[in-house]
């Protein structure tokens, strides 16, 4: 996989303030997500996702979708709770 993650990329992504850019919905993970995903890390760097309730049950099935999201869009997940994830291109 990529480097380690420098630490003002993880500060950034844990800051409150980055809004949520990306909605995974009951469709879950397709390829104009991907897109989606590919097109904002390319312009920005860091992309926040919120997986909409229902869509994963337990914490392994949600770590299983994020690692999914990461490797179709060549990203890193730098941090993550709960239904929340953020990615960053690794640029």
């Amino acid at each position: 996989m990529m480097s380690s993650i420098p630490k003002r990329i993880k500060q950034q992504a844990m800051d409150r303030d980055l809004i949520i850019s990306v909605r995974i919905g009951r469709n879950g993970l397709t390829d104009s997500l991907v897109q989606e995903m590919q097109d904002q890390l390319s312009k920005r760097g860091l992309v926040k996702v919120k997986a909409n309730r229902g869509i994963v049950e337990g914490s392994d099935e949600r770590l299983g979708l994020f690692g999914a999201i990461a490797e179709s869009t060549n990203s890193q997940v730098v941090f993550q709770r709960g239904n929340v994830a953020v990615f960053w291109s690794g640029e």
